[in-house]
């Protein structure tokens, strides 16, 4: 046979930008040996007449670093169209670790990416010091898809300085070159880049900053000097150019960014959305990156697409009632045992008639977040949603709560506390969407998606597991703005989640249906793709809950040309590898 595979018929939408057009594809040896044409006989034949035949997706924002170590199946994005995903991003993750500092970096990632503490402490193999050592153990294990890794900031710092690993402490010169020496050696080893996280946002379980958030300029220079001469890998910075002390800081901290980017000679990438203390601080960050450009700095967004939010629920990390002193008397309960004592009239009315005790803060692993939605409740429920079983990311605003609120004649709090109690096993989200909707829709997401320095990111899969099920944004982005022609096309949304972002991270074999790339390759039925509701699962090590998201028309993906997901499921392949920079 000349083909292991060949998908005849589909109209293929080839990575480049250009229009869709009928066509076969021929698969040999995990690479692609025909487009367009493919007449050859084939061990498998599939049939994607109707179908779109895409690239596979290139997810550069993930946080799967210490799901990798024990997880093969790598969902949600396996199943979501992602082929290869990045690792490493804001500056956290487990390598370097010395002996006997695992628990502080499962505390700074349980804090950071609400990624539950006992799941990674019973789950986490631990079979390396140093980052090289890391993604040789990672390696070792068999995946379905592909995976890079960036060396994160703090955890390198905390290798480093130890006990001095403080967000106030400064690193000393020879920290500087300690820290420096070990990037160097990890990207020499195929690290794909550095990253480092400068926002007040993100915090450890008990509380406190992370430790490189307050770095200095000696320090990020220092990092970024790693890259000298070496011609590869980027920087990706998360930061929110915080007010401090009445101060506006923007245009330091942005000039230190720059200036990073400047000393490595290596593209950067910032994530950028809308936020409602300062609603329009990101067109100023793009006009900045624009100015970056225009000095021949090569400075580019990350940008999600749709809002980022947040699902509250009795099964979530988090719910409006969680530190109500009636609700924390029956917690412990089993899930369909709670429901039971929350629909009891009596139960209902003493929580209603309660205040809620704070349950954030030092020594907790609750974000500021759910003390502060509390705070706020009226406010917040009125872009506070249900999930139904086909999810609408972009709902109108006479659905929300606080509408139904209104309309039944009762308060807020008790509209979301029936709300939570529709489903009979007490399985309902609400959706909470917390930035980049600002004005009540996506309009802010589709301006940023259409600016030239955009790239598709901010998926944030892995993490944020009991809140967030953003794993599936790849699908989101095909199934929303290619309808109407309401944003960009089907062939430029292709184009920014494969070859665009296979190009960002130096992946030249990927991102294109081309004679000679990898077969990694989607193929979908575009009228019948639609995401399904989230739903939780306790599948983590330890007994650990995280949200996944099923979707229909996913017809199959292939990895390496081997089917990893046909129709929704996964089929056991395990083509994935560690993808080294170089």
């Amino acid at each position: 046979m000349a083909y292991d595979v060949k998908i005849t018929g589909g109209t293929l939408v080839d990575g480049h930008g250009g229009e869709p057009y009928t066509g076969d594809v021929g698969i040999r040896d995990g690479r692609i040996v025909a487009v367009g044409d493919a007449p050859e006989s084939a061990e498998r034949t599939i049939d994607a007449q109707g179908a779109t035949v895409t690239p596979g997706f290139v997810d550069i924002h993930t946080h799967y670093d210490g799901q990798i170590s024990w997880d093969e199946e790598m969902e949600p994005s396996s199943r979501s169209g992602v082929t290869t995903c990045v690792m490493g991003n804001c500056g956290v993750g487990f390598a370097p670790v010395r002996d006997g500092d695992e628990a502080r970096l499962i505390a700074l990632m349980e804090g950071v990416e609400d990624i539950p503490g006992s799941a990674l402490a019973a789950g986490l193999t631990w079979d390396w010091n140093t980052f090289p050592e890391y993604m040789d153990a990672i390696d070792r294990v068999p995946h379905t898809i592909d995976f890079a890794a960036q060396v994160p900031h703090d955890a390198l710092r905390m290798y480093v300085m130890g006990e001095r690993a403080l967000a106030e402490e400064k690193a000393t010169t020879d920290d500087v070159e300690t820290m420096q020496r070990l990037v160097r050696e990890a990207l020499e080893a195929g690290a794909v880049g550095l990253s480092t996280g400068r926002t007040d946002n993100h915090r450890t379980a008990s509380g406190s900053a992370t430790p490189a958030s307050e770095a200095m300029a000696n320090e990020l220079i220092g990092l970024a000097s790693a890259f000298e001469g070496l011609g590869r890998g980027v920087l990706e910075a998360v930061s929110d150019f915080d007010y401090v002390a009445g101060a506006d800081r923007y245009d330091g901290e942005f000039a230190l960014l720059k200036a990073m980017a400047k000393r490595a000679s290596r593209p950067m990438s910032l994530s950028l959305l809308q936020r409602d203390q300062c609603t329009d601080q990101w067109r100023r960050i793009l006009k900045s990156v624009e100015e970056a450009k225009a000095e021949g700095i090569t400075m580019h967004v990350q940008v999600a697409g749709r809002a980022i939010g947040i699902m509250l629920g009795l099964e979530a990390t988090f719910h409006p009632f969680m530190g109500f002193p009636s609700y924390k008397a029956i917690s412990h309960l089993p899930l369909k045992e709670q429901v039971v004592a929350m629909r009891d009239p009596e139960r209902k009315r003493a929580i209603l008639s309660e205040k809620s005790e704070p349950v954030a803060g030092d020594g907790s692993a609750i974000p500021p977040l759910a003390d502060q939605l509390l705070a706020h409740i009226d406010m917040i429920a009125m872009r506070l949603y249900r999930l139904d079983e086909h999810p609408n990311y972009e709902p109108e605003k006479k659905t929300c709560v606080y509408a139904e609120a209104l309309a039944k004649k009762v308060t807020v709090l008790e509209a979301v506390y029936d709300a939570l109690l529709e489903d009979p096993d007490g399985k309902t989200l609400l959706y909470f969407p917390l930035y980049n909707y600002g004005s009540m829709n996506l309009d802010c997401v589709g301006e940023m998606l259409a600016h030239p320095q955009a790239l598709v990111g901010l998926s944030d899969a892995g993490a944020h597991v009991g809140t967030v099920c953003d794993g599936s944004m790849p699908l989101f982005l095909l199934q929303h703005w290619a309808k109407d022609d309401r944003g960009p096309s089907l062939q430029r949304l292709v184009q920014m989640q494969a070859a665009e972002t296979a190009a960002w991270m130096g992946f030249s074999d990927r991102g294109t249906l081309e004679v000679g790339k990898r077969a990694d390759i989607n193929i979908f039925d575009l009228n019948r793709l639609r995401l399904r509701k989230p739903r939780m699962v306790t599948d983590l090590p330890g007994g650990g809950k995280r949200l996944l998201q099923d979707a229909d028309g996913v017809i199959a993906t292939f990895v390496a040309g081997q089917a990893i997901a046909e129709n929704g499921t996964l089929t056991g392949a395990r083509p994935g590898r560690l993808v080294r920079g170089g």
